[in-house]
C-alpha cells in the first residue's frame, strides 16, 4: 500500500541508504591526492578562463569570465572547475581510481547499521579523460553521505580512513564488556603532511572563500561549499540543486565534523547560503554542549 511505502521511505536513513552526486565538497579528496602525489604543492598556479575543453566537451567555471590565475589555495576558495579538472588530469585516471577505492568510497563502509548502499562509478577499464576531468570536481557519480563523510575526514586527520559507528561499546548485567568498537583506521590513505595543507586550505575557504557563512566567532572552523544541479533522465533538470556544506573544528586539530545536505532548496540554492549556516548552528550547539573554549591567540 502507499501508507506502508510512505513509511518504509520515512524511516531510511538518506545518509546511509541513499547515494548522491557530492558535487564540490567531493574536491577536498582530489585536492588530497594531488598533493599527495606530489603533482601539486602551495606554490602551484593554475589560470582559469572560464571554461576548459575535454574531449571535445566544453565544461564550464561557475565564474564565466574566468578566475584568472589562482594560487592552489586562492583556486580552493574560489572552488574553481577548471582548476580541479588540472589537478586530476595531473593525477591520471589509474591513479585517481586508486585514490577513491583507498578512500573508500567503493566498498560500505562497515558502520554497524543496516541497509548501507554503495555508491555508482564508470568502471576502471572504461573510465575515460572525460570522467576523470568530471570526477575531479565531484560530479558524474555517487556516493553516499556516510561514505563521502569518512573520506572527508580521512583528509582533514591526519590521513586515517576510519571506519564510522555507533555503538563504542556493549555491557552485560554485571557491568563486563561483552563488545568493544576497535578504533585501529581502515588505512593511512594520505600523510599527516598532505593533510596539514588540505586543512590549511579549507580554513582559508571559511575564512576568505565561499563558505564564509560557516564561521564561528572565537573557533577556527576549515569547510567546503558545493552547490550541484540535479539530473532527471540523463538531463538537467531546471531549477532542482543539491546544495551542501562539509565542516570541521577546531581548524587545526580536528573533533568535530559535519556534512550537510539540502535536497532541493527553494528560492536561494547556493551551498554557502543554505547549508553552511546550518553547519554552524551545529557547531555552536556543540560548542556550547562540549563547553568549548575560543581560540586564544598567542
Amino acid at each position: 500500500s502507499t501508507v506502508a511505502d510512505m513509511q518504509l521511505l520515512q524511516w531510511r536513513n538518506k545518509a546511509l541508504n541513499d547515494t548522491y552526486e557530492p558535487g564540490s565538497t567531493f574536491k577536498i579528496l582530489t585536492l588530497s591526492a594531488a598533493l599527495e602525489e606530489g603533482v601539486v604543492d602551495k606554490t602551484t598556479t593554475v589560470n582559469c578562463g572560464g571554461s576548459v575543453n575535454i574531449s571535445g566537451y566544453t565544461i564550464h567555471c561557475s565564474n564565466k569570465n574566468g578566475h584568472g590565475l589562482q594560487t592552489l589555495v586562492q583556486s580552493v576558495g574560489n572552488s574553481c572547475n577548471p582548476a580541479f579538472i588540472n589537478y586530476g588530469l595531473r593525477i591520471g585516471s589509474e591513479k585517481f581510481y586508486e585514490y577513491m577505492r583507498s578512500f573508500g568510497l567503493m566498498n560500505t563502509t562497515g558502520i554497524d547499521l543496516g541497509g548501507e548502499a554503495v555508491g555508482v562509478f564508470a568502471a576502471d577499464s572504461s573510465f575515460t579523460q572525460l570522467d576523470l576531468a568530471c570526477y575531479a570536481f565531484g560530479q558524474n557519480f555517487t556516493v553516499t553521505p556516510l561514505a563521502l563523510i569518512a573520506a572527508q575526514a580521512a583528509c582533514v586527520n591526519g590521513g586515517y580512513l576510519h571506519t564510522p559507528y555507533l555503538v563504542e561499546r556493549i555491557t552485560d548485567s554485571d557491568g563486563n564488556v561483552t563488545y568493544r568498537h576497535d578504533d585501529t583506521p581502515v588505512r593511512q590513505v594520505i600523510s599527516e603532511q598532505t593533510s596539514a595543507t588540505v586543512r590549511e586550505c579549507l580554513e582559508y575557504v571559511v575564512a576568505s572563500g565561499t563558505g564564509k557563512n560557516g564561521q564561528v566567532a572565537g573557533y577556527r572552523v576549515g569547510g567546503k561549499t558545493g552547490t550541484a544541479q540535479k539530473y532527471e533522465d540523463g538531463h538537467i533538470a531546471a531549477g532542482k540543486y543539491v546544495s551542501s556544506f562539509v565542516g570541521f573544528f577546531p581548524a587545526d586539530k580536528p573533533q568535530y565534523l559535519a556534512l550537510v545536505i539540502v535536497d532541493e532548496p527553494q528560492g536561494a540554492y547556493y551551498g554557502s547560503v543554505v547549508a553552511a549556516p546550518c553547519a554552524k548552528e551545529i557547531f555552536e550547539g556543540i560548542i556550547s554542549l562540549k563547553n568549548i573554549q575560543p581560540y586564544k591567540s598567542e
